[in-house]
């Protein structure tokens, strides 16, 4: 038996272990884009006014929470488990986003900024 990679498959004599739906949704489910986990932590991202209007129409995770601020600026609530793929979809407004919190997400748009700025004369 070969799969697509060519490498083997292997038969295994173990039963598949059966895990009930609702596991399966709180685990593979709950961070943001295409990573998992049970730790989540929840992201507060604020837009300009300038970009309220599109962001809030776009679903960035089924359990988004979002809100228009008196400012006309949008905050953007999102639970992710790996910072990763929530930080390239940050990074893509520019000066158009700012994390509020947490702080660790925080800090590393910032560093990620910070190392982009080290490709332009500036």
């Amino acid at each position: 038996m070969v799969h697509r990679g060519g490498d083997p498959c292997e038969i295994l004599d173990k039963r598949a272990k059966d895990i009930a739906d609702t596991r399966l949704d709180e685990v593979l489910g709950s961070g943001y884009g295409i990573f998992a986990g049970d730790q989540v932590s929840w992201a507060v991202l604020r837009f300009t006014p300038e970009r309220a209007r599109w962001v809030a129409s776009e679903r960035w995770h089924p359990k988004q929470q979002g809100k228009f601020l008196d400012d006309g600026s949008y905050e953007l609530r999102v639970p992710y488990a790996d910072n990763r793929e929530l930080i390239m979809d940050i990074m893509k407004y520019g000066s158009d986003c700012q994390v509020i919190e947490p702080e660790a997400l925080q800090a590393s748009v910032a560093q990620e900024l910070r190392r982009g700025l080290k490709n332009y004369r500036v």
